[in-house]
């Protein structure tokens, strides 16, 4: 094909939809829920009609790990029923689609980074939603690629380094687990990438199948909070960042102690890099804490609104 293709994102407001539209010129086509409901397999057939794309991304995902274990029906809903209705609808208009999928459909007892073959086997409501997507896609459509990252982080919407940011400008001090591992990908790379495999799929020279991408090197989420601190603010004003056992800081959902994803494939069948985190933490860092400030400035600015009788 000659042509850019016509890239097509479901969950195109999400974090990876915003970065995928930046990142992927005029051939992208992003679609929110109100344009593309993943759990309305007739609505989103529409869509898709409408639209024609030459490729989908399906990037629409309840990531909300925690808020999973007390509403499994809504992440089902979007994580396996949409998954499903996303390939059934590229089916039946012969389009290749590029579905987004997660670390978290391994427990994370393997010990060493984990490969595409290795057998999934989630520990909480959120992976095994994601699993039962990656599952469905494979068996509703043959020209697939099911994409799995990890630990995303970007300039848009709720992430990891947003809320390490917002605590560590508040002065407090800031306890963060350092016993779960795992692989930090930066959104804007992990968008290049997404695009990159997408217009593979469409020129037939992307094989089908399970992919990982995700940054390097791995690290833990005590390592990703100090970088942070570190980028944003001066010595004399860091909060410190205590490293704590997972058992020092329980949550609702289990996570893996040791997800790493190893993308050897990524390099060896596309040529593509595992985006270095690190390198992208100071722009996305800058961006958010202009973000912040102008947060901060709006709410300082606001007139006051007095009830009286």
């Amino acid at each position: 094909m000659s042509a850019e293709p016509r890239i097509v994102v479901l969950g195109g407001a999400g974090q990876l939809g915003r970065a995928i539209v930046r990142s992927g010129g005029a051939g992208v086509i992003a679609l929110d829920r109100a344009g593309a409901d993943v759990t309305d397999r007739h609505a989103l057939a529409d869509a898709l009609a409408r639209t024609r794309p030459d490729v989908v991304v399906n990037a629409a995902a309840f990531t909300a790990v925690d808020r999973a274990e007390a509403e499994p029906h809504a992440c089902f809903a979007v994580n396996r029923d949409g998954a499903s209705h996303a390939a059934e609808a590229c089916a039946a208009i012969a389009v290749p689609l590029v579905h987004l999928s997660t670390d978290y459909v391994f427990s994370g007892r393997k010990g060493s980074p984990y490969v595409e073959t290795d057998p999934i086997d989630p520990v909480n409501a959120y992976g095994a939603s994601k699993a039962a997507g990656e599952i469905l896609v494979a068996a509703r459509h043959e020209r697939h690629v099911i994409l799995r990252t990890a630990w995303v982080f970007g300039p848009d919407r709720p992430n990891f380094v947003r809320t390490i940011l917002r605590r560590a400008l508040t002065g407090g001090p800031l306890r963060v687990v350092n016993d779960q591992h795992g692989s930090p990908t930066p959104a804007p790379a992990l968008a290049r990438i997404v695009v990159a495999i997408a217009r593979a799929l469409v020129e037939g020279q992307a094989r089908a199948g399970v992919l990982h991408a995700a940054g390097a090197p791995d690290a833990t989420w005590h390592t990703l909070a100090d970088a942070v601190v570190s980028i944003a603010l001066p010595r004399e004003y860091r909060p410190r960042v205590s490293p704590i056992p997972t058992t020092a800081f329980p949550t609702p959902a289990r996570r893996p102690p040791d997800s790493r994803l190893d993308c050897t494939v990524l390099q060896t069948a596309y040529g593509l890099a595992r985006p270095d985190w690190r390198e992208a933490l100071p722009r996305i860092v800058a961006a958010l804490g202009m973000q912040e400030a102008a947060h901060a400035c709006a709410s300082a600015t606001a007139p006051s609104v007095t009830a009286g009788a």
